[in-house]
């Protein structure tokens, strides 16, 4: 008897068998490894995800890295001012080696910004995480900015000489 590769007992042919988001979503949102709970005001809990591909670091549906099929990561690319822009693919989702879509950008923030909303909101992939993509690609461009070394700024504020 030869045995097929993987796939779903019964089901005849060897193609793996896809589990909806929401399902997966309704499985992790509670309890997964990702998960950091945080007390805000009063009794309120506030709960956070450290997922990769999750941009406003938010433990929901819509952002979630682990239940959506299409997803939006952007971090810093290196020792270089790079950012890296990785989109899911949307094929070969049991591949995880070979299922990011990475592009580096090495440009100056404005073609970058165009970059991302062309990738993420022109190309119909995911155009309701544009704003959260253009917030990510912000706050990470700002903390690839080196300090300028060399004088300090002066104080603007009028100094007063007192004569005694």
């Amino acid at each position: 008897m030869e045995k097929t590769g993987g796939g779903v007992e019964g089901s005849g042919n060897g193609a793996m068998a896809t589990v909806p988001g929401p399902l997966i979503w309704e499985i992790v949102k509670k309890n997964n490894s990702f998960l950091v709970k945080e007390f805000g005001n009063g009794s309120a809990s506030v709960q956070f995800s450290k997922e990769s591909n999750n941009l406003y670091n938010v433990n929901s549906y819509k952002h979630s890295g682990l239940a959506n099929k299409k997803t939006v990561s952007i971090q810093p690319g290196g020792k270089d001012s790079s950012v890296v822009l990785a989109t899911t693919k949307t094929k070969h989702q049991n591949k995880p080696a070979n299922m990011l879509h990475k592009s580096v950008m090495k440009k100056d923030f404005r073609r970058m910004a165009k970059a991302v909303v062309n990738q993420v909101a022109d190309n119909y992939y995911r155009p309701d995480l544009k704003n959260a993509a253009l917030a990510r690609l912000s706050v990470v461009h700002k903390s690839l900015k080196v300090a300028k070394s060399g004088a300090k700024k002066r104080n603007r504020q009028a100094v007063r000489k007192v004569k005694y």
